[in-house]
């Protein structure tokens, strides 16, 4: 009998090129695949929410497969577990019905950013968070954050060769929160995010965090659809999926 298996992932993405399968490079999409190949002798294809980019860690990835078996969904996910590094571990994993693919029935996703800004680096979190030594102007950047709120024209933090149709993205919320510790995240959820999207808004955010951007110098860069106005990419690993909404 034909099932269709949603899981949900998480990963430290340190060691990895990235989500999606390639050739001679290890991937999160490949390490699972290969797993459940060894599973049921069949070749399948996991199809993921969204791909995650080298560096970048989950935790909450969705994706789902179909394949011909008689194994239950709580046996695939302790299967999985026990083929695949630490690194990658299935939370969950459940039946669902034929029609439901992770990708196209998505209606949000949220992304995490950390970031360490303090005069000491962590040695212990230095692949999960951006360190930077200079103080930061908190109150800019939470000023310059709601303009990415609503129904916008993104290229203006697009990165080269993003494979999209259109840059327009609905984003439903986003925030700055602060910790004593000098850990700072940013929080945003959209319908849907570009290549680099994530980092290139962090980027350009401290940016106006340094003073070289105004919170209204933000939003024109925004609207100005042209990523050369904004700041740097930020680094890939600082950046957490966290949830996909369905």
């Amino acid at each position: 009998m034909v099932k269709n298996f949603k899981l949900t992932i998480q990963y430290d993405g340190s060691l990895y090129h990235g989500w999606q399968r390639q050739n001679g490079l290890r991937t999160i999409q490949g390490e699972i695949e290969n797993a459940i190949a060894k599973m049921t002798g069949q070749k399948i294809s996991l199809q993921g929410s969204g791909r995650t980019d080298a560096q970048v860690h989950a935790i909450g990835q969705v994706a789902n497969f179909t394949c011909e078996t008689d194994l239950s969904a709580e046996v695939f996910r302790k299967g999985i577990n026990s083929l695949v590094q630490e690194d990658i571990v299935i939370t969950a994993c459940r039946l669902v019905h034929d029609t439901f693919h992770a990708r196209f029935d998505a209606k949000s996703k949220t992304y995490h950013y950390r970031i360490l800004n303090r005069e000491l680096p962590s040695p212990i979190c230095r692949q999960y968070a951006w360190f930077l030594r200079k103080s930061l102007d908190i109150a800019a950047i939470r000023s310059a954050i709601p303009h990415l709120v609503g129904t916008h024209d993104f290229k203006a933090f697009e990165g080269a060769g993003s494979p999209r149709c259109h840059t327009v993205r609905q984003v439903m919320q986003a925030d700055f929160i602060t910790r004593p510790s000098g850990y700072c995240i940013f929080k945003i959820e959209a319908d849907g995010f570009l290549r680099y999207m994530v980092r290139n808004i962090v980027g350009t955010l401290i940016a106006v965090g340094r003073g070289k951007i105004t919170p209204d110098g933000f939003k024109q860069v925004l609207t100005s659809r042209d990523r050369g106005r904004g700041g740097v990419t930020a680094p890939a690993h600082g950046l957490f999926l966290m949830k996909v909404t369905y």
